[in-house]
């Protein structure tokens, strides 16, 4: 208990310092004026160029922090595939889970970096005509999992995954139907 006292006490007086004479301070004093100035440019949570559009990141986001927003004009990436929104992330909502990393279906599916990160999504630049062309072996119970949260199923239309799509897809009409 005396040992419990001693470490409030303590904690207190540090915070009572950095307080009123703003001794310890982590960042220094023209870093704190950029950041209250409104100078410091976030990083991008979001690579516009490289998503595909499906929803699935705003879907699996548990905050809601993932809004789609329409884009000025439709983009056509493949046959049958034509992005018309892309995610904004909404940095005070975002509890960094990274759902929506690990369920980006470039990332999930394609192997290749998500193109989106609750913190800096990085340089990310790929042809996506190319990767979404991309034959993908995933077992049947992770791919069902993921396209729950897509809004186009048509991600997962390949020639090269044959029979195990159509199950899939069988499947998949079965459980929306319910």
């Amino acid at each position: 208990m005396k040992n419990l006292i001693r470490i409030m006490l303590e904690g207190a007086y540090g915070n009572f310092k950095k307080i009123f004479f703003a001794s310890d301070r982590v960042t220094d004093i023209e870093m704190r004026e950029d950041i209250l100035g409104g100078n410091i440019t976030p990083k991008d949570k979001v690579a516009i160029d490289a998503c595909i559009g499906c929803s699935g990141c705003a879907n699996v986001c548990p905050t809601n922090a993932i809004t789609m927003v329409d884009l000025e004009k439709s983009e056509k990436l493949m046959d049958n595939w034509i992005k018309t929104q892309i995610p904004e992330l909404n940095p005070e909502k975002c509890v960094f889970c990274y759902h929506c990393h690990d369920f980006c279906p470039v990332y999930a599916l394609f192997g290749e970096r998500a193109t989106i990160h609750p913190n800096d999504v990085g340089e990310v630049s790929l042809n996506l005509e190319k990767v979404m062309n991309k034959p993908f072996k995933i077992s049947e119970d992770k791919l069902s999992f993921i396209s729950q949260y897509l809004s186009d199923k048509t991600v997962l239309n390949k020639k090269d995954n044959g029979n195990k799509l159509e199950k899939f897809n069988k499947i998949n009409n079965k459980i929306n139907k319910s």
